[in-house]
């Protein structure tokens, strides 16, 4: 994020309602010293949530893009991705499903791809399922999930000929620590969601009966994230190499001996 230009942008919109700094503040519910800064170019000394706030005030909204080595953290995030539509698209073969990937749509003005279209055939079962390597708003994905599995039925249709008697969704996110901490801290929001979990989710892709919404923490087999996340080194200890120097002087001396003898 560019903060001058960010400053900038804030003081332009600021003026154009013809507010002064004061106003924007009580409306962000931050300083009048915070807006100073920001519009500044100091917009670092301010959390995140304030850059969100002042912006959000004035109608505006924070992008932030992260960027990494030119297009390698594309094909990073790719890689993990695609190893956990992989491992999830083997089990539902596994369990007698047909799993199609990256199933592209544009129905309604609504356009998209999903992850993973599932087809049981013996019970007509269709299943869409999202997935995450991470979770950074749960609101939007569940809305986004939301518009593929309410038009999931049409394009499982119109593209393989499925006829399907329900639709279930179900979202699968990479098993890191970080992605249980945030559903966990949004636990009342995903539980409502996604009620049913992996245990239930195993005994119902077996046999599936009825419409389900489920969350799945599903492990990524991919070495090369796994070593990745490693967090910190392994310090290995070596055994002491002895010291190069002078031998000391060894004194040898003799060893003392007990003659036993027979006396007549």
């Amino acid at each position: 994020m560019d903060l001058v230009r960010f400053g900038v942008v804030i003081r332009a919109l600021r003026r154009r309602r013809g507010w002064r700094q004061l106003d924007l503040a009580n409306s962000a519910s931050v300083s009048q010293t915070m807006i100073s800064l920001i519009e500044r170019g100091h917009g670092g000394k301010a959390s995140v949530d304030v850059l969100i706030a002042v912006a959000g005030a004035l109608d505006a909204r924070v992008k932030i893009d992260l960027r990494w080595r030119g297009g390698e953290l594309d094909r990073l995030i790719d890689a993990d991705h695609g190893v956990l539509v992989a491992a999830m698209s083997g089990m539902l073969r596994a369990a007698g499903w047909d799993a199609r990937i990256e199933v592209t749509y544009a129905v309604y003005g609504a356009s998209g791809s999903i992850d993973i279209l599932a087809w049981h055939e013996p019970t007509r079962t269709l299943l869409v399922i999202e997935i995450k390597t991470e979770v950074t708003s749960g609101e939007a994905t569940v809305r986004k999930l939301d518009e593929k599995a309410r038009l999931g039925g049409q394009i499982a249709r119109e593209r393989f000929g499925w006829h399907a008697a329900s639709v279930s969704r179900l979202l699968v996110i990479e098993a890191t620590s970080t992605a249980r901490r945030r559903v966990e801290r949004a636990s009342a929001f995903f539980a409502s969601a996604f009620p049913v979990r992996v245990t239930a989710l195993r005994r119902w892709l077996r046999n599936p009966s009825g419409s389900v919404s489920g969350l799945w923490f599903l492990a990524s087999s991919n070495p090369g994230a796994a070593m990745s996340r490693t967090v910190g080194r392994h310090r290995v200890r070596t055994a002491a190499k002895p010291i190069a120097g002078p031998r000391p002087n060894v004194v040898h001396r003799p060893q003392s001996r007990t003659i036993l003898t027979n006396r007549s």
